[in-house]
């Protein structure tokens, strides 16, 4: 069976999408003046911090399914369901970023998505038990 490489590109862009947060994160510590270790103060920044936050609480949510759904259903099915994750996290960012009611569409996108790899997961690995 060959490699999920197409899952792979998709899980290093997750990450670098977290990493690029993260800057973002810092830079907003400078911009509205909170001081480290402080993590609340300026209601721009705790959007910031809150989106990265969020986005480190749904990675295993997101990993996990992907590659089990990558290596037992799929691999292009799992690449494209995690390419759409990572632009509902790039969404959810941006629209959280601006107001929290903004955050939701993106909220949305990447929560159907983590259900739909769970399924394909789910189904791949049944497949895989029945086939012996």
């Amino acid at each position: 069976m060959p490699l999920p490489s197409y899952t792979a590109l998709v899980c290093l862009l997750a990450i670098a999408l977290y990493f690029f947060i993260a800057t973002r994160v810092a830079a907003a510590h400078r911009k509205f003046g909170v001081k480290l270790p402080a993590m609340t103060g300026h209601p721009d920044f705790e959007r910031t911090y809150r989106a990265h936050a969020n986005m480190l609480e749904w990675m295993p949510t997101f990993m996990g399914p992907l590659w089990l759904c990558a290596i037992f259903l799929n691999d292009i099915v799992a690449a494209v369901l995690g390419l759409i994750w990572v632009i509902g996290r790039a969404i959810y960012f941006v629209g959280y970023s601006q107001a929290v009611q903004k955050r939701l569409p993106g909220f949305l996108i990447q929560a159907l998505v983590c259900v739909l790899l769970f399924l394909g997961a789910l189904v791949g690995v049944i497949k895989h038990l029945m086939a012996g």
